[in-house]
């Protein structure tokens, strides 16, 4: 399928398939809505033909210079190599490249930005956007250098070289990074783009690259949710836990709706369980300090990384989709300066604002870091109770089935995920608070947009491999425990779940192995949907 993008409704699904290669390892097609083209074109017709003069009034970015000297004209005659220059007094990016699907995630969001007709470029330079994500060019883009404020200029600025074929610009084409002209000219295009008034204001305005991280660390996030509560579903058959916390009474009285939906994924997970009994707690396991024989003492309830998962589970959820809210939002909107309006007299006005600045995805961004921290800071919490019997109810030590001492078991793996965690609790930190005046106060405030999107993916990406984390650790654990709890078989949902990481890594049962292997190995089947997906076949979808 062909994502048609009009400014108006770009999804963030759209935006994911488009800047990550499927299966099959192609990308998803873009192209400009024929509407969204025309209207573009004859915006910029007018442009053409009534602005382009030496006598008309001062319209910033038009004829005027940028920031303090906003009131300095720019001539006709200048007009050309004054976006050039503009491109490269912003080109001051810092550090390593982007990953390719926020390369190519900026530069659909860019287009469509413009698609909503209130940015007036060249329809050219729309479609040369597009092309380059449809020809696979991706602008070598350095990750630091955006304060988000103005938009992402050091970063756009590096993107704008490329498209437009600067000789200092570079782009990743086919795998190898190259001079961007050689590698345009590889793909069949021109490497020459003459930018018309206003397009190089166009192009590194907005906090685009901020929005970008922003639509995959959400479109990653929101994939943990249901994982996160497999995870919590496989430490509590794992631990023996008692399921009374999740009772819908409960949750009723206090009716905030993310944590009745853990509650009830975590009762769908765990129908038909014997486990989560009493009477399963009776089987004394392997290294619990009890007689064996002698009767458990009754659970009452549970520790809070488990009884408490939903009033934490829950609030992520809900702080997820306030995030997913702001960037529906940010996707469709134009957000560099000036805009272009229609007048209502046959022409247009451009007026100054300051959509470009950063600061609704900076503090979503923040938001979303903090909610996922939490997520993998319990998550932590219950895989760390799996490693020692005296708070797990008597697993092996460890989650250790080889000779103790020749051996170490999963202690280490606990201790990495714990790493994880302490460095997601600094992200969480929130950036969008803080400001630099930059460019002789003409910006004085600024949003920080650009890191608060970097630090959220870096707590996504540590909180996918801590949850993978408690995934695999919770079914070395049922595995080991199988002969001796076999008659108390696990839910129907958490059953599929052991199947599918089975399916995949085989227990440890002779002792330490590069345990760095199903560590990524866990990582991929939470990345992938697998788990999520045999557990959703076996019970329906979750919440």
């Amino acid at each position: 399928m062909t994502v048609k993008i009009d400014g108006v409704k770009l999804k963030g699904d759209q935006v994911v398939r488009v800047a990550r290669a499927a299966a099959s390892g192609r990308f998803e097609k873009a192209a400009l809505h024929p509407a969204a083209r025309d209207k573009i074109a004859a915006t910029r017709a007018y442009i053409d033909k009534h602005w382009m003069a030496d006598d008309v009034p001062l319209m910033y970015g038009f004829n005027t210079g940028v920031g303090l000297f906003k009131d300095q004209r720019v001539l006709i005659a200048e007009m050309i190599p004054y976006q050039t220059k503009t491109v490269y007094a912003h080109a001051t990016g810092i550090g390593q490249p982007f990953a390719e699907d926020v390369t190519r995630a900026t530069m659909l969001l860019r287009a469509n930005a413009f698609a909503s007709n209130f940015s007036g470029p060249q329809v050219e330079l729309v479609e040369r956007l597009i092309g380059f994500l449809n020809a696979g060019l991706h602008p070598v883009i350095p990750e630091k250098g955006s304060v988000g404020a103005s938009g992402d200029l050091a970063p756009l600025a590096h993107m704008a070289g490329a498209v437009c074929g600067f000789p200092e610009a570079e782009i990743v084409y086919k795998g190898k990074r190259m001079a961007a002209r050689a590698a345009i000219a590889k793909a069949g295009l021109s490497p020459d783009f003459p930018m018309g008034a206003k397009d190089a204001s166009a192009l590194i305005n907005g906090s685009t690259v901020s929005l970008a991280l922003g639509v995959l660390a959400s479109h990653d996030a929101r994939r943990l949710l249901k994982a996160v509560d497999v995870a919590l579903a496989l430490s509590l058959e794992a631990m023996r836990g008692e399921l009374a916390a999740f009772d819908p009474r409960v949750h009723a009285a206090r009716p905030h709706e993310g944590q009745a939906r853990v509650a009830r994924n975590v009762l769908r997970l765990t129908e038909g369980t014997k486990r989560c009994s009493q009477a399963a707690r009776d089987v004394v396991f392997p290294d619990e300090a009890r007689t064996p024989g002698a009767p458990a003492s009754p659970r009452v309830q549970d520790v809070y990384s488990l009884r408490c998962a939903p009033q934490v589970h829950g609030p992520a959820r809900q702080a997820i989709a306030y995030v997913d809210g702001i960037l529906g939002t940010e996707i469709n909107s134009a957000t560099d300066n000036p805009l272009i309006f229609d007048d209502a007299k046959g022409g247009y006005v451009s007026i100054s604002g300051g959509h470009f600045h950063g600061q609704y995805v900076a503090q979503a961004m923040d938001v979303l870091a903090i909610a996922v921290a939490d997520l993998s800071s319990i998550s932590e919490r219950r895989l760390a109770r799996l490693v020692d019997p005296t708070m797990s109810y008597g697993l092996p030590r460890n989650l250790l089935a080889g000779k103790r001492g020749l051996n170490t078991g999963f202690a280490t793996v606990q201790c990495s995920m714990s790493a994880l965690v302490m460095e997601n609790r600094h992200l969480a930190a929130p950036g969008s608070v803080d400001s630099i005046p930059g460019k002789s106060n003409a910006e004085d405030h600024v949003s920080n947009s650009t890191w608060c999107g970097r630090k959220a993916r870096t707590v996504v990406e540590n909180a996918e491999q801590i949850i993978a984390g408690e995934i695999l650790m919770a079914c070395q654990a049922l595995s080991l425990v199988e002969p001796v709890a076999k008659g108390y078989p696990l839910g129907k949902g958490t059953s599929a779940a052991l199947a599918a990481v089975r399916a995949v890594i085989q227990p440890a049962l002779d002792g330490d192995r590069w345990y760095a292997t199903e560590i990524g190995q866990a990582l991929d089947l939470v990345r992938s949907g697998a788990v999520v997906d045999a557990v959703e076949q076996a019970i329906g979808i979750l919440e």
